[in-house]
């Protein structure tokens, strides 16, 4: 395999795991820390991104571990990030899932 596709290969599992992470960031930054809630939230994703790893043909490679690292925290900060700029934008209390958020506050702007 030539450099090129390995590369675009890297790039789709991190923007991947990226997004993996995202709703489990905002879950995160809704419970107490080191509550199980809190370590499911962090540890919950890292079956998919071996899954993805494997199903990709990257495996584990020690090259592409920094670009999955930073992904995966990166997603994680970011998803726990847009819970706190939420909370006090909210119009109705927030849950811990992002998804049920999105959609309540869509279909609220939909309404009004």
């Amino acid at each position: 395999m030539s450099t090129g596709p390995v590369v675009m290969t890297v790039l789709l599992v991190a923007a991947s795991v990226f997004v993996i992470n995202l709703p489990f960031g905002y879950w995160r930054a809704n419970v107490r820390k080191f509550s199980a809630g809190w370590f499911f939230a962090v540890h919950g994703p890292v079956p998919a991104v071996v899954l993805l790893r494997i199903l990709s043909g990257l495996g584990f490679n020690r090259s592409t571990v920094t670009f999955m690292v930073g992904a995966f925290f990166s997603g994680q900060m970011l998803g726990g990030r847009m819970f706190s700029w939420r909370r006090p934008h909210a119009q109705e209390p927030l849950t811990s899932c992002l998804v049920w958020d999105l959609v309540k506050s869509s279909e609220r702007n939909r309404l009004s």
